[in-house]
């Protein structure tokens, strides 16, 4: 048990990996002809929302500002 609490403490007081990869998700079809492999970055999704949420919120106030005159309101 000692030995357990002090490969712990250890591990806590190493200096963090600076650029450790990520693991990316694996997806592999085989059939008789054709054998594919996908490989995805688990920081995908956040990629995509950092670089097309401020694309889009800019979308919907220009459509927003384009229907203000046409509904009547303010």
């Amino acid at each position: 048990m000692n030995q357990r609490k002090d490969t712990y403490r250890a591990a806590l007081q190493r200096e963090p990996v600076a650029a450790a990869p990520r693991q990316a998700k694996v997806a592999r079809l085989h059939t008789r002809y054709v054998r594919v492999t996908i490989e995805l970055d688990p920081e995908l999704p956040r990629e995509l929302t950092r670089w097309v949420g401020p694309s889009v919120s800019v979308l919907l106030r220009a459509g927003a500002t384009v229907l203000r005159p046409l509904t009547g309101t303010s």
